[in-house]
């Protein structure tokens, strides 16, 4: 008996050495983000990477089982009408609020991430902000790695004028938001629908949530110094911002040494260089380096492709951009990505909204419903 209770204790002590992250000090509620970040840590481990990395398919299905565990109806409430419906065979789920006599002139749409819209904290997200900012919200009800394609398809037929006059948008006031790495997603649909002759209806602001904004160097200082977490470590940032082009896996390997970018790339570097862009309270003791160049075998131009690294775009480009919101958390691996695109975008004389959690975290806003219950808003 005493040699299994010894057992026992060793692998209890072993296990929570493997899951332990420190957490900052001025971090919001952190026995909640502690216990949190523990799951996660346990969950993406060598072998629920493998899954997520090299078996899609696989991960998909076991994604999907484990929203449905907590899978939210479309009810409606005493201010938000809910309701499922699908533009061209994609599925979304619709908030539109219920107190304004006149026609609702906005609409906001949150495709969070890899969270669905029927996954509770983001329906209550949705339900929160179609309240808040009297908009109809559209979210996706699907998870697809193929996101692209599938979010461009589905704009470019809400914003017909049809379907806009059916639902009461101002196709005047229309926004289009996204968080952490869906940012790349949400900047090649941006510039599709923008660029398109035939898309009348274009967007007229943009809201990124905590946004993940390039490829181009991840050795920033918030990928340093938090590169263990809390919530999003920074080799798991790496692997899931490579799923959006590839399965090959030299080039997270390459990235993690900061070594992936091909010849000819080095005039994106001084457009995401932290040491020029990043306020001077974060770059703290740091010291730049620039990634290195041409060690990838082969080499793969598609790094070069900017719709993977908004913050890589050139001046001109960012100055056609229009109203743009950005909200960035202190203890986050993203935050300075976020930090350095607001240096840009008003640099060339955008209009910029900026909040800035200084005990946020990454994903905050996916935590504050069951079981976590994060005190957000009175930081929002």
């Amino acid at each position: 008996m005493g040699y299994k209770t010894l057992c026992f204790g060793l692998t209890c002590i072993l296990f929570a050495f493997y899951i332990y992250t420190p957490m900052p000090e001025n971090i919001e509620e952190p026995w909640k983000i502690r216990i949190t970040d523990a799951g996660c840590h346990y969950h993406l481990s060598k072998f629920y990477m493998c899954v997520l990395i090299y078996c899609l398919k696989s991960f998909e299905t076991l994604y999907a089982t484990l929203i449905k565990m907590d899978y939210t109806q479309p009810v409606s409430d005493e201010n938000v009408t809910v309701m499922d419906t699908t533009f061209s065979d994609i599925p979304v789920r619709l908030y539109l609020p219920k107190r304004r006599e006149k026609a609702r002139d906005q609409l906001v749409d949150f495709h969070i991430d890899f969270f669905i819209s029927e996954h509770t904290p983001m329906d209550l997200l949705n339900r929160w902000t179609a309240n808040k900012v009297d908009a109809v919200v559209v979210g996706l009800l699907n998870i697809h790695f193929q996101l692209p394609m599938r979010m461009l398809f589905l704009w470019s037929n809400f914003l017909q004028d049809k379907i806009l006059a059916k639902y009461g948008v101002d196709p005047n006031r229309v926004c289009i938001s996204g968080d952490s790495l869906d940012s790349f997603t949400f900047y090649c649909v941006f510039f599709q629908i923008q660029n398109d002759p035939e898309l009348k209806n274009k967007l007229k602001a943009q809201a990124l949530i905590y946004p993940g904004l390039q490829l181009v160097d991840v050795s920033v200082p918030s990928h340093r110094e938090y590169e263990h977490g809390p919530l999003l470590p920074w080799k798991v940032a790496i692997k899931l911002g490579c799923l959006y082009f590839t399965q090959d896996r030299a080039i997270p390997q390459a990235m993690m040494k900061n070594q992936h970018m091909p010849h000819g790339s080095m005039h994106l570097f001084k457009l995401v260089n932290w040491s020029t862009f990043l306020p001077e309270e974060y770059k703290k003791n740091h010291v730049y380096t620039e990634p290195i160049l041409g060690r990838l075998n082969p080499s793969y131009s598609i790094l070069l492709d900017t719709r993977l690294s908004p913050l890589a775009v050139n001046d001109s480009q960012l100055q056609n951009l229009p109203l743009t919101y950005i909200l960035t958390c202190q203890h986050d691996i993203l935050r300075d990505d976020g930090l350095m695109y607001v240096s840009r975008l008003r640099n060339v004389g955008v209009k910029v909204f900026h909040d800035h959690m200084e005990d946020g975290i990454h994903g905050a806003l996916s935590f504050m419903a069951s079981p976590i219950y994060l005190k957000l808003e009175e930081n929002l």
